[in-house]
């Protein structure tokens, strides 16, 4: 008696990815469709404001899904710079304003406001 074959109903025989580079990400038309909507309702509108909950409900795609394809196409195409995550970096003045702060509620340096021991 043989065993099924389980997985491999129809006969076909899946194919291996050939040995070398992997494959890269390409987006499909759907998803350069939805990117390329968004960014013409921001444009229309001057706005980022609700245009990808706009165009994935148009589209009946989840809103995540097209946020990302948008994130990463901006990515992409350089109109963001990698590593951002909506805060545009580190804040310059952020360290002299903690230290102002600290002599301002501590001015005999008595409590260590922030500094190392």
């Amino acid at each position: 008696m043989q065993a099924p074959d389980r997985g491999n109903e129809d006969g076909v025989i899946p194919r291996e990815q050939p040995p070398g580079k992997p494959t890269t990400r390409r987006y499909s038309e759907e998803e350069a469709a939805a990117v390329r909507m968004v960014r013409t309702l921001r444009a229309e509108l001057g706005s980022e404001h609700g245009t990808v909950i706009r165009v994935a409900e148009r589209l009946g795609y989840g809103v995540e899904p097209v946020r990302l394809w948008v994130r990463q196409a901006d990515i992409d195409d350089g109109h963001e710079p990698r590593g951002t995550h909506g805060g545009g970096g580190a804040d310059p003045g952020a360290g002299a304003r903690t230290r102002e702060l600290c002599r301002a509620h501590d001015p005999d340096g008595s409590r260590r406001c922030g500094r190392a021991e």
